[in-house]
């Protein structure tokens, strides 16, 4: 619990095709009405974006609250991580898997602003990204590659449709595509996995792309992430599959492998990463778990 009296707001404009400006003058209005102090933001480009969230952090101010999607909130998490400072989220992006994973209200801007506002907290776990060409990035959902991060490649290329159908419309596109991939893993137990695979995905939180559940027993309060590895098959075996990731029911099928653990280390040629949505660097990369290092704002649970 936090008594949040005075919030910067961070806001996407283009986030959710652009619907991020009404959710964020909705938001503000209501904290405002809750008698809350809002300084409201908006950064020009992502390093903007990143200068304004850094300043909020060693300003102590309650929370850093964002208007926009996941990828939006994976640039806050990389000033907000470790520090102590609130995360407040109001909805407004494409995918929103984040706001899944924490229960918050999507599509209502002021019931998001109410939460915030009531100052509940849990701590949560982050994904933490080590590249060898020297990249380092914070995850909060999952992390992608393989066919998947494919898919998030031309998604995020593509402005029609929105929403879930968007990655629904690159997935049919990439099919087009479909190989095998030459994957190693290795755990932190010392198991190392070598074969050829269609997709492999780590998760903090059990969703991404707008709700497709990859992960689905993955838990952001269990120190552990959750790897989900699915061996390559043919397309037309591949073409019945994955619908059934939408339900978290994949993971029941011959050919899918999953893992927990606190770091695993990816590698495969030619594969970019993608983490909530955005492009982190190419393969090999080492990812592990930072347990409890982000307070996030929540809706209050009854005991």
């Amino acid at each position: 619990m936090t008594d949040v009296r005075s919030v910067v707001v961070l806001t996407n404009p283009a986030a959710g095709a652009g619907q991020a400006d009404r959710a964020a003058r909705l938001a503000t209005g209501r904290l405002r009405e809750r008698g809350i102090d809002v300084l409201d933001v908006a950064g020009g480009d992502a390093e903007d974006a990143f200068r304004l969230a850094a300043e909020a952090v060693r300003q102590r101010v309650d929370a850093l609250v964002v208007v926009g999607g996941d990828g939006m909130i994976c640039l806050a998490l990389q000033a907000l991580t470790g520090s102590g400072v609130p995360l407040g989220v109001v909805p407004a992006g494409t995918g929103n898997d984040h706001a899944r994973a924490y229960g918050l209200p999507i599509g209502d801007p002021v019931a998001a602003a109410d939460v915030i506002a009531e100052g509940h907290t849990a701590l949560v776990d982050v994904g933490r990204i080590e590249a060898d060409d020297g990249t380092r990035r914070y995850f909060g959902s999952v992390l992608a590659a393989g066919f998947d991060s494919l898919v998030n490649d031309r998604a995020n290329r593509l402005r029609w449709p929105r929403g879930r159908a968007r990655y629904n419309l690159a997935i049919l596109a990439e099919f087009a595509n479909l190989r095998p991939l030459p994957f190693r893993l290795t755990l932190d137990n010392g198991l190392v996995l070598e074969q050829e695979v269609l997709l492999t995905a780590v998760g903090n939180t059990a969703s991404y792309g707008g709700g497709m559940r990859i992960c689905p027993g993955a838990d952001h309060t269990d120190g552990l992430l959750d790897v989900t590895v699915v061996r390559a098959m043919p397309r037309r075996t591949a073409l019945r599959f994955l619908p059934t990731v939408f339900a978290g029911t994949h993971v029941r099928r011959d050919g899918v492998d999953t893992y927990r653990t606190a770091s695993v280390r990816l590698e495969s040629p030619g594969i970019t990463t993608y983490a909530d949505g955005e492009p982190v660097a190419p393969l090999p990369v080492d990812v592990s778990v930072l347990p409890g290092a982000l307070t996030v704002l929540v809706p209050h649970k009854e005991s």
